[in-house]
């Protein structure tokens, strides 16, 4: 069935219909526009070039969350498209809320900008409740980072202390890295340079294969 993505966001109308399009089988656009410092700060979140965020949001959602929600069971969205006066907003006074330069997050969380080399992107920041769990019980976040290394086309992942929730980025021309604000694993866990990038990894993620088979 063809979708009907407005070129801009003229209306609530327009608003509406966006927030209606299907990005794969079980994402819809709407649950990505929340964002919590549009609605402490009274921002709109939406985008300016709805077709390309929509473009971009279906990759994210196709080649990524799809196949950790086949995998895992369900994916929660905490945080994912922001408008560039959101994002800046987020970004203000010393990166207040965690955000980027809008300049760094074209074609991160900012899914309707390119990059300076022109390339597509988006992000969302997520937390699987199936690995969340495991997670609180003592598991190793590195676990489910090694997991999403081997199996599926990610450029960037970024995990958080809280939950294990994590950024997970699609990207055109993906870097393949992964990065931790989790104590005392702070740093970069893989990225292209490194020895540990390429090969089987599957020991670090082995008790995950065992209770989900």
């Amino acid at each position: 069935m063809s979708q009907k993505i407005p070129r801009k966001i003229t209306s609530y109308n327009t608003l509406e219909a966006l927030g209606r399009v299907r990005l794969s089988e079980n994402f819809f656009m709407r649950e990505f526009l929340y964002s919590s410092i549009g609605d402490w700060y009274g921002l709109p979140n939406y985008p300016v070039d709805p077709r390309l965020a929509v473009e971009a949001g279906e990759r994210l959602c196709q080649e990524l969350l799809e196949p950790l929600k086949a995998k895992f069971g369900h994916v929660t969205i905490r945080s994912a498209y922001r408008s560039p006066t959101v994002n800046a907003k987020g970004a203000e006074n010393g990166n207040q809320h965690q955000c980027a330069a809008n300049e760094a997050n074209f074609a991160g969380h900012i899914w309707d900008r390119r990059d300076v080399d022109g390339f597509m992107g988006a992000t969302a920041t997520i937390v699987i409740p199936w690995f969340a769990d495991r997670y609180e019980t003592g598991r190793d976040w590195r676990s489910l980072a090694w997991w999403i290394h081997d199996h599926i086309p990610y450029s960037s992942a970024t995990f958080y202390p809280i939950r294990a929730a994590f950024n997970l980025s699609w990207h055109e021309t993906p870097k393949r890295r992964i990065y931790s604000y989790i104590k005392p694993t702070t740093g970069y866990l893989t990225r292209p340079s490194y020895d540990n990038h390429d090969g089987d990894h599957s020991e670090h993620y082995a008790w995950i294969e065992r209770e989900l088979a």
